[in-house]
């Protein structure tokens, strides 16, 4: 039996709280408990204190003084406080976790989040060991560990129905997680966003343009008006907007179109060519090309502009990107999704668009070029990147002649 009042003002005393510290520090480190524990230059007080609790005066006139745990426990036990001195310091200080015990509890909590992760459908994909890597280099994994595995296992769940098609980010909160604001904000969505970050070989976002659009690159709808694509020269027709898109190529002017125009209004594309590039320079650098049926993705690809391109029915769709591992990734994507034709993405064209002056360093997870494999392996060599505007002559040169280049 513990009496846990009278235990406080026994060893809670003034004078034993070094005595009680090595004690407890003993069972946190699991050292023999029962060893005497010796206090160098004793004050006085610490003295009076321990006579108090032993019942006996203490050795006077030496810089040491020498404490028996277990005089202490049957001080405890005959006094009717305690029976036993471990369950003393528990009382006293709390739980006390052996470190040897906890890093052993721990180091199989992790064994088993790791297992989780590594169950994961993109876990063989290098962004997903890049983002983990990222988790575990600044702490996030083993405070995850500590916390049971939360919210790691639940940003893997959200992970493992990514890409998504064209869904509503509270309809994929709660389906995943059984709460609609559940990726809204939140640590999981953030944890989420850093995996995506990787995937699309991007900075973690730093503003709500940037956390849509990785949403975005996953298929998540965030704000079905804030989704958008830029075009240019594109005719369509099927409803007003079909009607607009088509008065704009008309005056060979710009147009942007939302995601909720593209639901709420149908088309189908009637341009027999499009081509897509990545950079709004190249669009502008496009304005007054005479037939010219021009996308542009500006960055990842929106799910507007995959809405659009999936209206390009029985269209020939020329894609291009930076050549840079977003730009290969991007490619391949469309290549699948759309049945698009890579548009001077081949390694012969980085080559020389490489020699047209410096370049950047290639950032992220390597990518492949399944069109042609010459050209991941070439970009791995040189370790540079070249953007799409480096190349607008040609482009410009391929949209003027409106035919396969």
């Amino acid at each position: 039996m513990t009496d846990p009042a009278r235990l406080r003002r026994t060893l809670g005393a003034p004078g034993l709280g070094r005595l009680i510290a090595r004690l407890a520090a003993r069972v946190e480190q699991d050292r023999e408990l029962y060893a005497p524990v010796v206090l160098a230059q004793p004050t006085d007080e610490e003295r009076r204190a321990v006579e108090r609790l032993l019942g006996r005066r203490a050795r006077q006139g030496t810089g040491r003084l020498g404490v028996s745990p277990q005089a202490v426990e049957s001080a405890l036990r005959l006094a009717g406080i305690c029976d036993d001195l471990r369950e003393a310091l528990d009382t006293l200080v709390g739980p006390i976790s052996v470190r040897s015990h906890e890093r052993a509890r721990e180091a199989e909590a992790r064994a088993a989040l790791l297992a989780l992760l590594a169950e994961c459908r993109h876990a063989a994909e290098p962004w997903f060991a890049e983002w983990l890597a990222d988790l575990s280099s600044d702490g996030t994994l083993t405070r995850a560990v500590r916390q049971g595995g939360e919210p790691v296992s639940r940003a893997r769940a959200v992970l493992d129905v990514l890409p998504a098609d064209a869904r509503p980010i509270s309809v994929l909160a709660e389906q995943v997680t059984g709460d609609t604001k559940a990726l809204s904000g939140t640590p999981l969505a953030r944890l989420v966003l850093r995996a995506l970050a990787a995937r699309a070989s991007e900075p973690a976002p730093a503003s709500a343009a940037q956390r849509r659009a990785l949403w975005e690159s996953a298929g998540v709808i965030v704000d079905d008006l804030a989704s958008q694509v830029l075009v240019l020269g594109l005719r369509a027709t099927g409803s007003p907007l079909g009607e607009w898109l088509t008065a704009a190529a008309g005056h060979a002017t710009p147009f942007r179109v939302t995601l909720h125009q593209l639901v709420t209004m149908p088309v189908l594309v009637t341009s027999p060519v499009v081509f897509v590039c990545e950079n709004p320079a190249v669009l502008r650098a496009a304005v007054g090309v005479a037939g010219a049926a021009l996308v542009c993705t500006e960055g990842i690809p929106s799910i507007a502009c995959h809405r659009l391109l999936a209206a390009c029915v029985d269209r020939r769709v020329w894609w291009r990107g930076d050549f840079d591992w977003t730009g290969l990734r991007t490619t391949t994507e469309a290549v699948a999704r759309h049945g698009a034709e890579p548009w001077r993405m081949d390694v012969a064209t980085y080559e020389r668009a490489l020699g047209g002056g410096d370049s950047e360093p290639l950032r992220g997870s390597p990518a492949a070029s399944p069109w042609d494999f010459g050209l991941a392996a070439r970009m791995t060599v040189t370790g540079r990147a070249v953007m799409e505007e480096r190349l607008v002559d040609d482009l410009i040169h391929d949209l003027r002649a409106a035919d396969a280049p």
